[in-house]
């Protein structure tokens, strides 16, 4: 079994593997797995039978090396044939494992195999869609006001324009994540994960034909001040993989999630929003991250 980078152009070759997956974690996006990629990570493949074999290797970091739950429309591996896998490729670890992964199989069975670590920083954030496009109920009073706050100010003065994210709008999100990113400090000296979220936005949005996800751009008096780019997790769970909005307009974040979900993921029951970025700790072993 021969390892070879995967890039954005494999995204038809693979797409079949990523059909009909349960996985319920946005490491499992196909869009995720190729746009994830910079100068420290990599992402790499290899096909067996029906199967996809993912790892990633580390750049500086070698030691956080690791391999992800093999990717398959119909077959599921053992927590013995991981084990096996990961030994005969030379890898000491899993990472992004379901917890569904170890309730099926059994928490006792799989520790039998590997060291079981919870990564609570590494928790995807799930929504019911219905939530997310009504705001009903005390729960989402705030960001009612909020939207309600930002309509007042501007979409009732018509200066919002809303239009999918095509090629003729990559290079002004492209300029506006390069903005963002200024009033934050994206570079790899002033905040790693930071860096590592640009770089995966600019190579979604740079071949966003080819991953096949959706996009929407939100101009404000004809600049663009927000975008967000959305695709399939699972039959049941979309996932917004970005979403940038400026900070300085009040209301507008809420506004554009809201318009988001009803644009992006109204096909879908679940909306996973990913995580906070942090990547997990090294672990000693074989190491599964139940989350």
């Amino acid at each position: 079994m021969k390892f070879q980078p995967i890039i954005p152009s494999d995204f038809p070759a693979l797409k079949p593997f990523f059909q009909n997956q349960k996985h319920r974690l946005c490491a499992y996006s196909l869009a995720s797995v190729l746009a994830w990629s910079n100068e420290e990570y990599r992402p790499y493949g290899a096909i067996t039978d029906d199967m996809l074999i993912i790892g990633a290797e580390f750049n500086t970091k070698k030691e956080n090396r690791h391999l992800l739950l093999p990717v398959s429309p119909s077959t599921d591996y053992s927590p013995e044939k991981l084990h096996g896998l990961a030994t005969k490729l030379g890898f000491e670890s899993y990472w992004f494992v379901p917890e569904d992964y170890i309730k099926k199989h059994g928490k006792d069975r799989t520790e039998s195999f590997f060291e079981v670590t919870e990564h609570k920083e590494c928790h995807d954030y799930i929504y019911l869609t219905e939530n997310l496009a009504s705001l009903k109920g005390n729960k989402y009073s705030k960001k009612r006001n909020l939207i309600h706050q930002f309509h007042k100010k501007y979409l009732n003065n018509g200066n919002i324009s809303v239009e999918q994210l095509t090629a003729s709008s990559k290079s002004e999100c492209i300029d506006f994540m390069q903005k963002w990113c200024d009033e934050r400090g994206c570079s790899m000296d002033e905040d790693e994960d930071l860096a590592c979220e640009k770089q995966a936005v600019i190579n979604t949005i740079e071949n966003i034909e080819i991953m096949e996800v959706k996009g929407l751009v939100l101009r404000i008096n004809g600049e663009v001040n927000a975008f967000g780019i959305a695709s399939y997790l699972t039959d049941e769970m979309g996932v917004l993989h970005f979403e940038k909005a400026s900070v300085r307009i009040k209301g507008l974040y809420q506004y554009f999630d809201n318009l988001c979900v009803k644009n992006m993921l109204n096909g879908y029951k679940y909306i996973n929003k990913e995580s906070d970025m942090n990547l997990p700790g090294l672990a000693r072993k074989h190491l599964i991250t139940e989350v």
